[in-house]
């Protein structure tokens, strides 16, 4: 059954013993709703990795970066960004081998907001054939390019029983700031109130190489627990928190 990923799944068994059992029927009623977008949620003290635009030529180092500082990641990937999926055939399997969430940033990157249903469906379900084909599992979650979620989008992606990912911090590494400039988003951010998804991307060497290595100690520094967009909902929907 591919509604939820294989991972999801376990992430949900590891985390049984810390959080109360649902009832499935139960669990279904408080899951947050396909085409609704989640930006951010009410519970602290999590952080959930979340890197856009990938696979590319440091998408293997950035799981060996996660897996040595036990974190877990959700790599919203396309189909043709950088170069098309299969060519990182081998960096998408370790990916979803190691334990980290796949999650869909439509095939081409293009702004879906704009286009009609037709077009929107073929940029997802070209994406969730190449992972299938992959990983044998295809995507529940997405991050629209752009963050564009105007148009016929958000209907498309309830009737596609697709959870919208946008974001409460905004690294900043597209627009060129620096390691230490994107650090400071997370430090004015805090460490208290909403836990947070960051907007990163795996494509630069210095998010991979220096701000995702810096923001591991800072969560292990500050109790905040790593998890993956994923894992965040469920122990949120667990605890009967509402994300927003």
């Amino acid at each position: 059954m591919l509604k939820h990923t294989v991972i999801t799944g376990l992430l949900l068994v590891s985390s049984a013993a810390a959080y109360p059992v649902l009832n499935p029927v139960e669990f279904v009623k408080r899951a947050p709703s396909p085409g609704v977008i989640i930006q951010r949620c009410s519970n602290p003290g999590m952080l959930a990795l979340a890197y856009d635009d990938g696979p590319y030529q440091y998408t293997s180092q950035l799981v060996d970066i996660l897996d040595q500082g036990g974190a877990k990641g959700t790599f919203f990937w396309t189909g043709t960004l950088y170069g098309c999926i299969y060519n990182w055939a081998d960096a998408v399997k370790k990916t979803f081998n190691s334990g980290h969430q796949v999650a869909s940033h439509s095939w081409s990157h293009q702004r879906m907001g704009s286009m009609g249903e037709s077009q929107i469906r073929s940029e997802m379900t070209r994406l969730e054939d190449a992972l299938v084909n992959l990983i044998g599992v295809k995507p529940t979650y997405m991050r629209p390019p752009y963050l564009d979620t105007g148009g016929q989008f958000l209907n498309v992606m309830r009737s596609m029983g697709y959870k919208v990912i946008t974001n409460s911090i905004d690294s900043g590494d597209w627009n060129n700031r620096t390691p230490q400039q994107s650090q400071q988003a997370f430090l004015q951010a805090g460490t208290s109130g909403n836990g947070h998804i960051p907007l990163m991307h795996e494509t630069y060497a210095s998010t991979v190489q220096t701000l995702t290595p810096w923001l591991i100690n800072w969560a292990k520094q500050n109790n905040l627990k790593l998890v993956t967009v994923g894992m965040y909902l469920l122990f949120l929907e667990m605890r009967m928190s509402v994300c927003l």
